[in-house]
């Protein structure tokens, strides 16, 4: 049956996915139309196909186990120099994506992995593109907000043609967090 290549992410809705991905393609991103907008969970993974079953089964399972949570959006950042990614920052949110990544991940799942940088939960608004670009994404997003209630999140394939397709989608069973809880007053 030969192997596919995966994703898990928390999509970003609309209108905010549309207009984050036309932003990015305008920057001269080429990937942009190919990958929807997204919160990663779990980074592109080579895994069997036949481990499809077992690893929507092991999603379900973590969606079962989570509940609905605010998110939120604001103000961009970069990986650079380290990895040539400029991001609209998660600044609510993030602690919630932390526990679900590692419980997509978790070593006694069919997707255990190790991460190759630690995990930072981001929307990535320009990728690998010149810097001349990647300063103009960062500059004219900055003051870029969006938020909404994330109920869930999905599973991608990435096709031969190298575009991302949502599979399934797996949502939260427990009840809705408010926005205020957890937040921190500052």
């Amino acid at each position: 049956m030969g192997t596919v290549t995966i994703g898990v992410s928390i999509a970003v809705p609309e209108p905010h996915g549309s207009l984050l991905q036309e932003r990015r393609a305008g920057f001269g991103d080429a990937a942009a139309h190919g990958i929807p907008t997204h919160v990663t969970l779990l980074p592109p993974t080579e895994v069997d196909a036949e481990l499809l079953p077992a690893i929507e089964a092991h999603l379900h399972e973590v969606a079962a186990a989570g509940r609905p949570f605010p998110m939120r959006l604001s103000g961009t950042g970069t990986f650079r120099p380290l990895s040539p990614v400029v991001f609209v920052q998660v600044v609510d949110g993030a602690e919630a994506c932390t526990w679900l990544q590692k419980q997509v991940r978790d070593a006694s799942g069919p997707v255990a992995r190790e991460l190759q940088f630690p995990y930072h939960p981001h929307v990535t608004v320009a990728h690998g593109i010149d810097e001349e670009s990647m300063d103009r994404a960062f500059e004219e997003l900055a003051d870029y907000e969006a938020g909404w209630a994330c109920t869930g999140f999905a599973l991608y394939e990435q096709g031969a043609d190298g575009v991302w397709r949502k599979l399934r989608d797996f949502v939260f069973g427990g009840p809705v967090v408010p926005p205020q809880a957890g937040r921190v007053e500052r």
